[in-house]
């Protein structure tokens, strides 16, 4: 990409609830090392949050974690607190809750009266007060009424200020909103991975912001890329993960982009692929991909 802007704010905005956001963010998963599990290698700390401090530089204001996200000795939400507290006025902080790991990094599902545990957890973790965004992970139950019905009680009492889902479908999507506000939804979703679509649409319909996960590579997954990205990437003079993340921001006003990473360089080539324009001779190919 020809002298790319590195800034987040060329994607433009969106709103969650009362809150804007630059539409390229970024998401602390591997912040602690390489995958959220325990048998993972912890991070070089000073790294980490080089690479926080670095996204702020840039224009990133929405940072995706989870108290679950940590390895040996790190913590993404500690290394968020040690490396941005006192926080900058514009950044949101979104988390998620449903799944947990103890101590010893073994993976629970939490019952609905669990879920008070994990939002405190998480505002300990950062230091703050509220949190301004939390996602509920769906996991194996068919309703997510009782677990939602949770966070908007959490949400009346003042410790979260919006509500996402993560992991549903439409009927959860439309089940959640008969009980509260819904502001961002966050769904495995790529170029080549489209199975929610149908989710996304929702979300544009309703104004609500969709932020896909593993929109670069799955967790711990061997990512090939398509002939046709390779292509597109090559004229374009970007890396095909670039080509990526575009093709993601121009495919829904709505998309939020949370690519993470624990490299600077990588930071910095994801945050310019926020300046990436895709022409209809780009994006005709890439569309085709999914189909």
């Amino acid at each position: 990409m020809n002298s790319p802007v590195i800034n987040a704010a060329a994607a433009g905005t969106w709103e969650l609830g009362d809150l804007t956001v630059n539409r390229m963010g970024f998401g602390a998963m591997r912040l602690p090392g390489r995958l959220p599990s325990g048998e993972s290698v912890p991070a070089d700390r000073s790294r980490s949050i080089e690479v926080l401090r670095r996204a702020v530089e840039l224009g990133v204001n929405h940072v995706d974690t989870a108290a679950f996200y940590f390895s040996p000795l790190r913590s993404a939400n500690e290394l968020i607190a040690a490396a941005l507290a006192p926080y900058p006025g514009d950044l949101v902080i979104a988390t998620k809750v449903g799944p947990g790991r103890d101590p010893w990094g073994e993976w629970y599902s939490a019952r609905p009266d669990q879920l008070r545990g994990q939002v405190e957890e998480n505002l300990r973790q950062l230091g703050r007060d509220y949190l301004d965004v939390v996602n509920l992970r769906r996991m194996r139950q068919e309703s997510i009424a009782e677990h939602f019905g949770a966070l908007a009680d959490l949400r009346d009492a003042g410790l979260i200020r919006h509500l996402g889902v993560s992991n549903v479908t439409v009927t959860h999507l439309e089940e959640a909103l008969a009980i509260a506000p819904v502001v961002c939804v966050q769904n495995r979703y790529a170029l080549d991975q489209r199975e929610h679509e149908p989710v996304l649409l929702a979300c544009v319909e309703r104004s609500i912001a969709f932020a896909p996960y593993f929109s670069l590579i799955g967790a711990g997954a061997v990512r090939t890329d398509p002939p046709q990205l390779a292509e597109v990437a090559r004229r374009l003079g970007a890396t095909p993960a670039q080509v990526r993340l575009a093709w993601t921001l121009h495919h829904a006003p709505n998309v939020l982009a949370i690519p993470g990473t624990g490299d600077p360089a990588h930071l910095a080539e994801n945050v310019a692929a926020a300046a990436l324009r895709l022409t209809p001779e780009d994006l005709s190919p890439l569309d085709a991909i999914g189909r």
